[in-house]
């Protein structure tokens, strides 16, 4: 596995002689290659290997909660004692703002090889990673003094293999599980990890473990250990994650914080619900970038929302459920009951405290309720327009409309306050800190605007950032603003075998466009006319050509059409003009196969001056860009790529409102449409007709 990564990145490297200069802010280009390499191999091997590499996603929401951000001194020790590929490792120790020294054990050992190289490609060489050992049997980090006992460290990650059954083989305890009233079950080592982990940590350590969402909540000897976790105070959260995120499992996992400092003060525990916060990716679920952030924001900043967050007071725990942390028993993240009236099934009407639970819509529109429902009796409504014309009614609200403004007040308000930062990349900017300035911008301005999350204008931005507009600053800060002048040929090589026995290698230009700013957008801004023309030709082709497959298609069994046409049924150009030259062709004949021959001049012709049109075109278009001025690439790249695509994705937002209303709307005017009397009548009605037929067909019964 490891030989085959390292010959991929061999590949990469030998195609790209300069890609040390491919760096910005710490980055390491062909250290991101290596692990998305790894990151695709755990999605195909599925259980059998997925297990060596945390989802990225999880790494930074470990990294971001765990506290390395707040490290001091670059004698900082960070610790994963299952590094697998040394991922977590890695986003820890980005995370921290100082060199922290870095140690990792792995039992497989072509794992760990994995974890040296990816550590050596992410510019951490000094990282110590050691294996071939079992944690638990024999453990490489031991105190310096004392070989008895385990070494500690300020920081540690680690996502541990779930429910390990084979954990107490060879074990040394090293007094890892001394003081919690018990001992891990000898079937389930998820308890053994977070203790050996508790045992690593220094004085004030801190760590985030990943574990089975069962460890919060199973009985017995883990019941007991819980308590006393507890009872330390050393939790200081718990963040629920969502299933089938990580490879090789797809039961729920939560990340437990463990912070010893001050933990004789602790009070109660934070936690978050964030398991219905994702996306499907392939066969797996999958964080989005908002969700990420929300999660560690949310947790950081210790922010209390419904339904997703609280930090719940250690007597709650202990008293009322009796040291159980399932999540939601603190939080009910589920969403509402969906219940049903059968009143209104029977008697008719949308129950108005229905209509009234859309009560943050109307709030924003006081209007459209009364445009959308009038009074149908007491305690239910009728909807007042036909399902139909929900979404055009909501689109024709005075009050939409407006708010279509303020959802471009705040984007506007975004972009005023980001438009010098973009503009001024140049060679000292850190991308990574321009993107995490400009996402905090874009969650200040969204913050005030009702009815649209904050957190999915965020998710707007980040996932163009991912896409497309990472790789244009990165460009930008290696070749400023003449990497949007430059152009990338395309080509293909050709051999050929000469008379003689030797070979002609040919190379032929297939195409070429910026590496920055597509074609399309240059003449947009500098060839709107020559544009339009080469349009109105095409349309003028595409006219006739229909034209003329309309001719042949509908063509009579005795047409004259069928006698120039070919046996697969494409018209025969030869023997058409060979069909006119006859003498024998009578006038309507004559006629038909003339109009034929006039569209086939039409399509012919104009291809041909479509063709040098597209030419041209082009011709101005690759000249042009070296002639952009520094004001005319900014206008190009920012105005016209950058902001046209972000403010695209957040009117999609705004209309999505829209979406949300009316299918609520329609869903309960569907409902109850019709009433289970009139539905009875209905099928009692449809029974005596096919009973009829049946009687009419000699079936008596």
């Amino acid at each position: 596995m490891v030989d085959k990564l390292s010959e991929l990145l061999a590949i990469f490297r030998d195609k790209m002689p300069d890609f040390s200069r491919n760096r910005a802010d710490g980055d390491d280009i062909i250290g991101d290659a290596y692990e998305y390499l790894m990151r695709n191999f755990a999605t195909e091997s599925g259980k059998s290997k997925g297990q060596f590499y945390t989802p990225a996603e999880v790494s930074r929401i470990i990294a971001k909660v765990v506290g390395i951000e707040h490290a001091t001194s670059n004698d900082t020790t960070l610790y994963d004692p299952a590094c697998g590929s040394g991922s977590l490792l890695i986003r820890a120790a980005e995370a921290a703002p100082v060199d922290v020294a870095i140690y990792g054990q792995e039992k497989e050992v072509t794992t760990a090889g994995l974890a040296r190289m990816n550590l050596v490609l992410h510019n951490r060489a000094t990282a110590e990673i050691k294996g071939g050992y079992s944690t638990f049997s024999d453990p490489q980090y031991k105190n310096p003094n004392d070989d008895g006992a385990l070494r500690q460290f300020d920081f540690a990650v680690v996502n541990p293999p779930f429910s390990d059954k084979n954990w107490t083989h060879g074990l040394k305890e090293y007094g890892r599980f001394d003081g919690y009233g018990d001992c891990p079950p000898q079937k389930n080592g998820d308890f053994a990890w977070l203790l050996h982990i508790i045992k690593s940590l220094k004085r004030n350590g801190k760590a985030a473990v990943i574990l089975p969402h069962g460890v919060l909540f199973r009985g017995n000897a883990e019941a007991t250990i819980r308590q006393s976790l507890i009872d330390k105070g050393y939790i200081k959260g718990i963040i629920g994650l969502p299933a089938n995120l990580f490879y090789g499992t797809g039961i729920p996992a939560c990340i437990i914080v463990i912070d010893k400092e001050n933990a004789d003060e602790r009070d109660g525990i934070f936690m978050i619900h964030a398991s219905r916060d994702f996306i499907k990716d392939g066969n797996k679920n999958r964080l989005r970038e908002r969700d990420v952030y929300k999660i560690t924001t949310v947790f950081n900043q210790r922010i209390e929302l419904p339904k997703y967050s609280r930090f719940v007071p250690n007597s709650e725990i202990k008293e009322k459920n009796a040291y159980n942390l399932n999540i939601p028993r603190y939080i009910d993240g589920a969403a509402a009951e969906d219940l049903q009236s059968i009143d209104g099934h029977l008697n008719g009407g949308i129950p108005s405290e229905d209509v009234e639970s859309l009560s943050r819509y109307w709030e924003t529109f006081p209007n459209l309720r009364g445009q959308l429902f009038a009074p149908f009796r007491n305690g239910f409504d009728s909807l007042t327009v036909g399902k139909e014309e929900v979404r055009d009614t909501i689109f024709g609200d005075e009050e939409f409309s407006a708010y279509a403004d303020t959802v471009e007040t705040a984007f506007e308000s975004w972009k005023s306050k980001v438009d010098g930062k973009l503009r001024a990349v140049d060679s000292s900017t850190k991308p990574k800190l321009l993107i995490a300035e400009i996402a905090e911008i874009m969650i200040e301005a969204f913050a005030s605007v009702t009815l649209v999350d904050k957190y999915d204008a965020y998710e707007v931005l980040l996932s163009y950032w991912n896409e497309v507009m990472s790789d244009d600053v990165y460009l930008l800060v290696q070749d400023g603003y003449k990497a949007v002048r430059d152009i990338e040929v395309f080509t293909k090589t050709s051999t050929k075998k000469k008379k003689d026995g030797t070979e002609e290698t040919k190379t032929t230009e297939i195409g070429w466009d910026s590496k920055l700013v597509p074609k399309a957008l240059v003449i947009e801004m500098f060839f709107s006319a020559e544009q339009k023309v080469i349009k109105d030709t095409d349309t003028v082709i595409a006219a006739a050509q229909a034209e003329l497959d309309e001719m042949i298609e509908n063509a009579e069994e005795d047409s004259v059409i069928n006698d120039v046409l070919k046996d697969n049924g494409n018209l025969d150009k030869a023997g058409l003009k060979k069909k006119l030259k006859e003498k024998t062709l009578d006038t309507d004949d004559m006629t038909v196969l003339q109009k034929l021959s006039d569209l086939v001049v039409r399509v012919d012709e104009g291809t041909k001056t479509l063709k040098d049109l597209r030419a041209a075109l082009d011709k101005k278009v690759r000249e042009q860009y070296a002639k952009l001025t520094d004001d005319q690439c900014l206008e190009l790249l920012l105005e016209r790529k950058w902001y046209s695509t972000l403010v695209n994705g957040i009117y999609a937002l705004y209309t999505a409102v829209s979406h949300r209303i009316s299918d609520r709307v329609r869903e309960l005017n569907e409902r109850y449409e019709q009433t289970l009397p009139a539905l009875e009548a209905e099928v009692a009605q449809l029974e005596t007709k096919v009973k009829s037929h049946l009687e009419r067909m000699g079936f008596v019964w």
